[in-house]
């Protein structure tokens, strides 16, 4: 018979002694069952020894808090208790001898992950103890010491405030020294990145240490390790810079140097881009796009000349064929001041006497205006060919070219989330973006041209014009789904999805949709008697794919962490196997995944705000996008085993198979988008005899009886 369910067997080794197979009760005292072991092995002084397990890289102790983590089978060690521990560590660090230094930094490497070791080793100001030891030579020595002092300081024990600058200038010198260790320079690294993220004081000293160009050099490496670490020290650093330094940044020379180092070293450098990696590209974009955001929420001034000069340089460039004379003192310009109010109705303003009023509206701001000058001056032929197109055309028949690039503006700022911070989780960078210095002028420009083409072929007038632009987006939108690696990949791509092709995709996506969506009676009572069979196999493929398991992100509320763990339901879907993982190991076996959950001792199932790993102070900064993928599993006694979803469709499977086996109704949207394309899969199966026969509303009436029978054969 297995244990009851407050009883556990383990093993519990110490140094050379014979491992001791026991059965733990759940309900007795830890300390009184760190007793009994003692005893067993004849150990003085019970109070300095605890049990402590880990995996050989990290050791973590048991506690009363954490004690139900433990399950049947688990390799557990007799240990000195945490304060012990942390006590002769911190009288280690504080001695003479370097080996003993050494023995204690490798030690606490190992511990410094266990938050109640944590809090003993902070409590005896152990921090204060590894900064002193940071002028050590480097190597070893310092290398664990880093790797110590940034998971301590990952536990928001204690505040990044308390660091002394000359620490944070000497982890700096280490970034600008040559040559450094690769495990050296990516602790320096992420060190500084907490420093800039935790603190505002640290910022601005990590700030004035470390220059772009100095992270351009670690980008240059063949180390993606290191190469992520510099992006994301580089956002770390953009994220908490003032508007005026960010732009500053935006003008350096150094930026279009940055540019094409990510580009070429890290995009096109590595044959694959790390998950980590395409964080943080994803975040530098983010962080560059709403460089815009000023512009775009910035209201034009009618009073300013130089912003009315603009308007004037559009209407000398379309219309004027003697640049040389309008641009000098008394020439053309000055003189078609007085009339450029035709000319503004021929560019398509809203606002013929004063189109500075067009650009009133924010979103898109003066972004609009910028859009169409750089249009303007650096495809000059394409603009002036299609604003003399347009203007030659009827006016029932004219594309607009003032009105659609303000509100082509602002469709690419709402599609490419511009002013929104970057999301926790978000890879979804685009390659286009770091081929050129202005490319969302550019990319205006290959979209501006799309929208004259998409009107034409529509063949669209001015009350068409909501029309066009919901095409120009799905068209945009369907392009930036294939990530393209250049403006050339985009606007090929765009030119493959005319109007035309737009209609087809649009034809075959609503009839996968509707075929089968009939409410004729006998359909309907059809779909009825599919229904429960449809949900069970979706039901099947939905526990299926839990015994596949998957590869969930661990996720801290100060820094993102490269860690791992794998989570798999048993073929008997009995048992919930879990466990630590290193990326890019494959799916690992049963066996290999040494924490257990029985599915009979699940309470609930609970999603997004309602996680407990979503309800602390410190997750309070956790964004909509997390919130969206995170679930937890309530389970005895009131502890909780917390996911974060890599994305949407692994949170609906595991939550629609977890209600599966909890026998409650799968309600996820993949859900309801399965069972309509199944049921219409089948009920077209089930009518393939009837092909090309209507079907009637209601059943066809019985007709009348004969007034003889006899037809009918007669057998005697």
């Amino acid at each position: 018979m297995p244990p009851p369910q407050d009883v556990v067997k383990v093993a519990i080794q110490y140094l050379d002694q014979f491992p001791l197979f026991i059965e733990i009760d759940q309900k007795k005292p830890l300390s009184a069952i760190v007793q009994e072991v003692c005893e067993t092995w004849k150990l003085p002084d019970p109070a300095q020894f605890t049990l402590q397990y880990g995996d050989g890289n990290t050791e973590f102790y048991i506690t009363e808090k954490n004690r139900n983590d433990v399950k049947n089978g688990a390799i557990l060690k007799l240990a000195v208790s945490q304060e012990r521990m942390a006590r002769e560590l911190h009288e280690k660090l504080l001695s003479t001898s370097m080996e003993a230094k050494l023995e204690a930094v490798k030690s606490l490497a190992k511990l410094a992950a266990d938050p109640s070791f944590a809090r003993e080793f902070i409590a005896r100001d152990g921090i204060a103890a590894l900064t002193q030891m940071v002028d050590v030579d480097l190597g070893e020595l310092l290398a664990f010491t880093l790797t110590a002092f940034l998971e301590l300081m990952d536990h928001g024990i204690i505040s990044w405030d308390n660091l002394t600058v000359s620490f944070v200038k000497k982890i700096a010198s280490y970034v600008r020294a040559p040559n450094l260790d690769a495990t050296l320079l990516q602790r320096s690294l992420a060190i500084l990145e907490c420093m800039v993220l935790n603190s505002l004081n640290l910022y601005s000293v990590v700030s004035q240490e470390i220059t772009v160009g100095q992270l351009i050099n670690h980008l240059q490496v063949s180390n993606q390790e290191i190469q992520t670490n510099a992006v994301a020290l580089l956002n770390a650093l953009l994220l908490k810079a003032p508007e005026e330094t960010k732009q500053e940044l935006a003008n350096s020379p150094c930026q279009k140097q940055l540019r094409t180092v990510i580009l070429n070293s890290v995009i096109r450098g590595q044959q694959i881009v790390g998950t980590e990696m395409a964080h943080q590209l994803y975040v530098l974009q983010v962080l560059s796009l709403n460089l815009l955001e000023e512009r775009m929420m910035t209201k034009m001034d009618p009073q300013d000349q130089a912003q009315r000069d603009t308007l004037f340089e559009l209407c000398r460039i379309a219309f004027d064929a003697e640049a040389e004379a309008a641009s000098a003192p008394g020439g053309t310009l000055d003189r078609r001041k007085g009339v450029y109010s035709k000319d503004y109705k021929k560019l398509g303003f809203t606002n013929h006497v004063n189109p500075a009023l067009d650009f009133m509206q924010t979103p898109p701001g003066m972004l609009a205006l910028d859009n169409m000058i750089y249009f303007a001056k650096h495809h000059t032929d394409p603009y002036v060919r299609l604003v003399l197109e347009n203007s030659c055309r009827d006016d029932k028949h004219e594309c607009p070219f003032g009105r659609s690039s303000i509100e082509l503006t602002g469709m690419l700022c709402e599609t490419l989330h511009v002013g929104e911070p970057p999301t926790e989780t978000g890879q979804d960078f685009c390659p286009m973006f770091f081929t050129h210095d202005r490319a969302m002028e550019e990319m205006f420009c290959v979209c501006i041209q799309l929208l004259n083409k998409t009107w034409k072929e529509m063949r669209a007038t001015s009350e068409d014009f909501g029309k066009v632009m919901q095409v120009v987006r799905e068209q945009i939108v369907r392009a930036l789904v294939a990530r393209p690696k250049s403006l050339d990949q985009f606007r090929n791509k765009l030119q493959s999805l005319s109007y035309t092709e737009i209609l087809k995709i649009r034809q075959t996506e609503r009839m996968s949709q509707e075929e089968g969506d009939s409410h004729t009676a006998p359909i309907v009572e059809l779909r009825e008697k599919l229904q429960p069979e449809i949900l069970d196999l979706i039901r099947k493929q939905r526990l299926n794919r839990l015994c596949e398991g998957t590869l969930f992100r661990k996720i801290s509320s100060r820094r993102r962490q490269d860690k791992y763990w794998y989570c798999r339901l048993a073929q008997n879907h009995k048992v919930l196997h879990y466990g630590d993982v290193e990326e890019g190991t494959g799916v690992p076996s049963i066996e290999a995944l040494q924490e257990k959950l029985a599915i009979v001792d699940v309470k609930a199932v609970v999603t997004g705000k309602d996680c407990p790993h979503l309800k602390d102070k410190s997750t309070q900064r956790q964004n909509k996008e997390m919130q969206d993928l995170a679930f937890s599993i309530l389970h005895d006694p009131d502890e909780a085993l917390n996911f974060i979803a890599p994305n949407k469709y692994e949170y609906c499977v595991w939550t629609d198979g977890l209600s599966a086996l909890l026998g409650k109704e799968m309600g996820s949207e993949y859900t309801r988008t399965d069972l309509e394309m199944l049921l219409s899969m089948e009920i077209k199966l089930q009518l393939l005899d009837l092909e090309s026969i209507p079907i009637p509303e209601t059943a066809p009436p019985l007709p009348k009886e004969p007034s003889n029978f006899d037809f009918a054969y007669d057998y005697s």
